[in-house]
């Protein structure tokens, strides 16, 4: 097994190379629709929708969900609950809490989402730690988006994971996790990833990840 613990990195905020200046609010129908104000692109990620036929959300209700809220430019990817969007919001962690809670609403399902900005996304790029490794295969490598920092102890809880040839690599608010036999057919389960974290998180393959930082990126 391997597994690091880097040193924290800067946490990024919307900055102004991801947003737009307006400056006029408008309020319709309960919709709030931003114009003419600070807009900043987010990737939201949520936790455990539509697996197994459980907490099941369609996409296209998700992106009128988003639009409702007053949110811009509101794209999904694949079904695991990826929207990416633009806000004026500056607070993510107000802007996480809203969103839960409008998913609660008007779905009835509760579960957890992970907010980042393309910012954070170039960081995880960056910061890949297999980028330099021959013969990774990009669907069998995955990152952990964690809602939280993880708890002190995290490299011995870690260390204390059994694995075959799986590989884990800590970086801040990400765990990077490699799956050379395929993630269906390893025993390390996101339970005993979480038990060791202390925190919850939700994971993207790496074509995933890409994708989402290339849609934002349009955005921006």
């Amino acid at each position: 097994m391997a597994c690091s613990d880097c040193a924290p990195r800067r946490r990024h905020t919307p900055a102004a190379s991801n947003s737009r200046l307006f400056s006029r609010i408008l309020v319709i129908q309960n919709a709030t629709v931003y114009t003419d104000s600070y807009m900043a692109v987010v990737i939201s990620l949520f936790r455990a929708i539509n697996v197994g036929g459980h907490n099941t959300v369609k996409m296209d209700a998700l992106r009128e969900l988003y639009t409702r809220l007053g949110f811009r430019d509101v794209q999904s990817y694949v079904q695991s609950g990826n929207v990416v969007f633009s806000t004026p919001a500056q607070d993510l962690a107000r802007l996480r809490k809203r969103i839960e809670a409008a998913v609660v609403e008007t779905f009835g399902v509760s579960t957890n989402i992970i907010l980042r900005t393309p910012a954070d996304f170039r960081s995880v790029i960056a910061n890949n730690p297999f980028a330099k490794r021959a013969g990774i295969e990009p669907n069998k490598l995955h990152v952990n988006f964690l809602s939280g920092d993880p708890a002190p102890g995290v490299r011995e809880r870690l260390s204390q994971i059994k694995l075959a040839r799986e590989e884990l690599h800590l970086d801040g608010r990400e765990l990077y996790m490699y799956y050379p036999d395929g993630m269906g057919r390893s025993k390390l389960t996101p339970v005993a990833i979480e038990r060791a974290l202390k925190t919850s998180g939700t994971a993207r393959n790496w074509n995933t990840v890409t994708k989402l930082l290339e849609m934002a990126e349009k955005v921006s």
